[in-house]
C-alpha cells in the first residue's frame, strides 16, 4: 500500500530535504524536487539535478522541479506537472525555509520579507495548491518542518522576526489538522531536538564547530518516514520531536546520527 506514493518536497536539491526524499526514495516514492537551485552554489551541497539523481539512485522516480515557492504561477506549474507525471500527490513536506537569528535593530528588512515571503506565505501557498490532490491521495499527509510554539519571551526576545516566522508555519499546522481531518488528510509538523549538520547552519549560524555537536540529517528523514506511515485519519495536528518519534518506533542508539559521538548534543532552538 505505501509503495509508489508521491511526495511533493520543497527546498529538496539540499540539506533535511533531500535526506528525507532519499529516504523516501528508498521505499519507491515518486519525489517531486521543488527547489530553487539549478546550478552549482559554493556554500550549499547540490541543485535539483543532483538531487534527481540521488533519488534514482536510492530507488525512486524524481521529478526536478524549479520552484521559487514566493512564485504562485511557478508552485501551480510544479504541482500540475507532478500530478501530470505520478498521477497525484499523497504527502507534501513543508521543508523550504529561511533563517536570520538577529535582533530588532540588526534585522534587515530584505530579510524579514524573504522569511515571511518563504516560511509563512509560501508555506500557506504551497499547501493551499497541494490540498486538492491531497485530498484525493492516498494515507495523506501534509509535514511542515517547525517547531512547537511556546511563547516562553526568551524565543522572541533574541531573535523575533525569525521566531514570527516559524511559529506562523507551526500555526498553520493547527489550522490545516483542524480543516483537513474531515477529509483524513494528516497535518503535522516535525522538529529536531538537537542542531542539524547541513549548510545552512554551518555557514549560518555557527561554523564548523557547530556541526561537530549536531546530527546528521538522517535522523529528520527517518522520523519523517515514521510519521508519514502512521494513518492520517488518527495522526493530525501533532508537533513531533524528531528523538521521541523514533524512541517510539523503538530505536535506542542515536550514536549512529551524532556527527562527532564524542561531542555533547547542542540543542535545537524552541525546545
Amino acid at each position: 500500500m505505501m509503495n509508489k506514493r508521491t511526495a511533493f518536497i520543497t527546498g529538496a536539491s539540499t540539506g533535511i530535504g533531500k535526506e528525507i526524499a532519499i529516504r523516501l526514495a528508498k521505499e519507491g516514492y515518486n519525489i517531486a524536487i521543488a527547489a530553487k537551485t539549478t546550478t552549482p552554489h559554493p556554500k550549499l551541497d547540490g541543485t535539483i539535478y543532483t538531487a534527481a539523481k540521488e533519488i534514482e539512485e536510492a530507488g525512486g522516480k524524481a521529478l526536478p522541479l524549479i520552484v521559487d515557492i514566493r512564485e504562485e504561477q511557478m508552485i501551480q506549474d510544479a504541482v500540475d506537472k507532478t500530478v501530470s507525471t505520478f498521477g497525484g500527490i499523497d504527502i507534501l513536506i513543508n521543508n523550504a525555509s529561511a533563517i536570520g537569528l538577529t535582533m530588532i535593530e540588526d534585522t534587515k528588512m530584505k530579510r524579514y520579507d524573504l522569511m515571511h515571503d518563504i516560511n509563512v506565505r509560501g508555506t500557506f501557498l504551497v499547501s493551499k495548491v497541494c490540498v486538492p490532490h491531497l485530498k484525493k491521495g492516498n494515507n495523506s499527509h501534509i509535514l511542515t518542518l517547525s517547531p512547537p510554539i511556546d511563547m516562553d519571551p526568551k524565543w522572541f526576545g533574541s531573535h523575533l522576526a525569525y521566531t514570527m516566522s516559524k511559529y506562523a508555519m507551526s500555526m498553520s499546522v493547527i489550522g490545516q489538522a483542524e480543516e483537513l481531518k474531515k477529509h483524513g488528510v494528516a497535518a503535522n509538523a516535525l522538529w529536531p531536538k538537537t542542531t542539524i549538520a547541513t549548510a545552512a547552519v554551518k555557514n549560518l549560524l555557527g561554523g564548523d564547530s557547530l556541526i561537530q555537536v549536531s546530527r546528521k540529517p538522517s535522523i529528520m528523514a527517518d522520523a519523517a518516514y515514521e510519521v508519514l506511515n502512521m494513518d492520517s485519519a488518527k495522526v493530525t495536528g501533532n508537533f513531533f520531536i524528531d528523538e521521541y518519534v523514533l524512541m517510539d518506533a523503538g530505536v535506542k542508539d542515536f550514536t549512529k546520527y551524532a556527527v562527532n559521538p564524542e561531542m555533547s548534543l547542542m540543542k535545537d532552538l524552541f525546545l
